[in-house]
């Protein structure tokens, strides 16, 4: 199985799958599975800098495709959501989501509690396609930011 493992994280690592395995990472890391994807696009431009535009691009894709997965799991979800509605702490997030809209989806960069908010921008319904884009927003920028940050303190 070690062995397995290592010639399969080798061939993830090969340049010509970096664009798909970062894909995939972003995507994961999107979901409620506490996985980051920084360190691979990271390591991806580390490996490969002429890259870093196309590697933004990929994993601001992956990233927001995940988003859109955790909206809709927060649209299904919306019977289980009836029990917590009487906290006064639940109300209030409710009041002020619904207040912002979609654009609190820009916010879905966040750790913790950006994933959680594309689900309950689902759940509350709020427009699908405005959401998409204020995730992809707030993603790109994210990814920007931290890939330029950490290319600057680590450039060698």
């Amino acid at each position: 199985m070690q062995a397995w493992l290592e010639s399969f994280f080798a061939l993830l690592a090969l340049p010509q799958y970096g664009l798909s395995t970062l894909f995939v990472a972003a995507f994961v890391s999107a979901t409620l599975v506490p996985v980051g994807s920084e360190p691979a696009l990271f390591g991806l431009l580390k490996l490969n800098p002429e890259l870093f535009w196309p590697a933004v691009f990929v994993a601001t894709a992956g990233n927001t495709l995940g988003g859109i997965v955790d909206w809709w799991m927060g649209y299904g979800a919306h019977q289980v959501a009836d029990k917590y509605s009487h906290s006064k702490h639940h109300m209030r997030v409710l009041t002020w989501l619904e207040r912002l809209g979609p654009k609190a989806c820009l916010l879905a960069w966040l750790p913790l509690v950006g994933d959680p908010l594309c689900a309950v921008a689902g759940w509350l319904k709020l427009s699908f396609w405005p959401c998409v884009l204020y995730m992809a927003i707030g993603k790109f920028l994210r990814y920007v930011t931290m890939t330029v940050a950490l290319l600057y303190i680590w450039p060698n």
